[in-house]
């Protein structure tokens, strides 16, 4: 089985998929911090395709980065300065080849992730 990985952004305060949010996966090698890709959501809260391809996997640490702040605004959330939550980075390794889940409830002044299936 080769590994991928997926993510999937709820937006708990207006009860709907986070739609337009931009995403950023990092693989982290030593010090360096390496940019793989740039994602943004779509209607139900997923990206149109694996954030990390099978074809890509790697075992080793990652790092996605939410941009929730430019959501918040897109989505009329009251700007306040700075925003509470502008960027939501979620560090985590990847052991095996599998099928790796990392999804994100969203609100404007909290969240929570896990590993999901």
């Amino acid at each position: 089985m080769a590994g991928y990985l997926t993510t999937h952004v709820l937006d708990t305060s207006n009860g709907k998929p986070a739609e337009g949010l931009q995403i950023d996966l990092y693989r982290l090698e030593d010090e360096r911090r390496i940019h793989l890709r740039t994602l943004n959501t779509n209607s139900d809260g997923r990206t149109d395709e694996q954030i990390l391809p099978a074809g890509e996997f790697a075992v080793g640490t990652y790092e996605l980065v939410f941009h929730t702040g430019a959501y918040l605004d897109k989505v009329g959330v009251p700007d306040e300065s700075p925003r509470f939550l502008d960027l939501i980075p979620i560090r985590f390794g990847m052991s095996e080849a599998s099928h790796y889940h990392v999804p994100l409830l969203l609100s404007p002044f909290g969240y929570a992730t896990y590993r999901g299936s």
